[in-house]
């Protein structure tokens, strides 16, 4: 029986990472990006790739309630379960709480922690009626202490962080692992045009890969909190 991985952001940087690494182990595949283009690119190259892997996707940019709603519809009707979440959707846009734009707040507040608030509560019933189910969220090291510039971006995924913790003792007798990822500087397309080398930042391919690692352990036990770090520290 195959088995279903849902990820938001899937069209790049730790998203994508992450349906490479589960398409590779036979995992059908849910995403979503605002890109249309960017979706079907990815498409392309999962079907290249894993002959044996489904994947289907909508277009939809999860900063906006209406959008959740419209996957979180789509998702229930396209899959008969779901053994993994992923929440990845985020958006980061530097800047000191003194002086950023405003609406910084509400934007990163609507991406990094509504959508997947409201995402998680539209999926978790059939993984509570199927009494299994591993939910990822991708927070940050900004969910964990302030630092330069970090501003409504670390406000939203202390957000985040706070969610997921409170999720996971609210399913963990409900036979649903949560787990709280914590990334460091990652080589996305966010550090693109930046003056340091690439071996300076974590890879896409490694998150996914811890988080492959977690979710292969027995379902006695979870990793509650994923912390990663480039070698040399933050950035």
């Amino acid at each position: 029986m195959s088995r279903t991985i849902v990820v938001t952001g899937g069209t790049k940087g730790i998203g994508r990472a992450i349906i490479e690494r589960f398409a590779s182990e036979g995992y059908q595949v849910l995403t979503c990006a605002r890109s249309e283009s960017d979706l079907k690119k990815l498409t392309e190259d999962i079907k290249e790739r894993f002959s044996n892997v489904h994947i289907k996707w909508m277009q939809a940019d999860l900063s906006k309630r209406s959008d959740v709603d419209s996957f979180t519809y789509w998702v229930n009707t396209n899959s008969k379960s779901i053994d993994v979440l992923i929440n990845n959707t985020g958006a980061f846009i530097p800047g000191q709480i003194s002086q950023e734009e405003d609406g910084n707040l509400e934007f990163m507040i609507q991406t990094n922690l509504y959508s997947a608030y409201h995402l998680t509560r539209g999926l978790v019933p059939s993984m509570v009626a199927q009494s299994s189910g591993d939910i990822f969220n991708i927070c940050s090291v900004a969910s964990l202490k302030a630092y330069d510039n970090g501003g409504s971006y670390s406000i939203s995924k202390f957000a985040l962080y706070g969610f997921s913790q409170n999720l996971r003792h609210e399913l963990k007798e409900k036979g649903i692992r949560v787990i709280s990822i914590l990334p460091g500087a990652t080589w996305t397309a966010s550090w693109e045009g930046v003056d340091l080398p690439e071996e300076r930042f974590i890879k896409s391919s490694d998150v996914a890969e811890s988080i492959w690692s977690a979710h292969r352990l027995s379902h006695s036990t979870v990793i509650e909190d994923i912390v990663i770090r480039p070698q040399l520290g933050d950035i």
